[in-house]
């Protein structure tokens, strides 16, 4: 059992290694971009942008909220509707384990595609970010 829970992705990669190369590199690449702007920017723009990493929702928030409104509302479809809408309830507790397990489910290709980030990679540029404000050209 032990050897099988660790064949499975870590929490912190697992979404990185189920995203295709190029979809990884675009995020990384317009990370880079935005850090790069704020080295010209006023401590003030870096502040407020460090506020907004910390606010922002990373590819986990993005599927659970979506997952569990696709299985609420079909759910009361089923009750109310007609009970056929109760598979689509199940087919999203089964995206549900199949992301927890491997770190890959059919909507993260679409959320990932949209640009939407783990929370490492938020964490990345707001590091990056908070490095800079240490930098001797800014002020504290």
């Amino acid at each position: 059992m032990t050897a099988q829970i660790d064949a499975l992705p870590s929490t912190q990669t697992k979404v990185n290694k189920a995203t295709p190369d190029h979809i990884n590199q675009k995020i990384e690449r317009e990370t880079e971009a935005r850090i790069n702007t704020f080295k010209r920017q006023e401590p003030e723009a870096v502040k407020k942008r460090i506020s907004e990493l910390e606010r922002e929702w990373d590819t986990e928030r993005v599927l659970e909220v979506n997952m569990a409104s696709l299985a609420l509302v079909s759910t009361i479809l089923a009750l109310s509707v007609d009970r056929k809408w109760a598979f689509l309830s199940g087919a999203v507790s089964v995206f549900m384990l199949q992301h927890a397990l491997q770190g890959w489910c059919p909507p993260l290709s679409l959320i990932r595609r949209k640009g939407v980030r783990t929370m490492n990679e938020i964490d990345l540029e707001k590091q990056a970010l908070q490095n800079l404000l240490k930098d001797e050209h800014y002020p504290i």
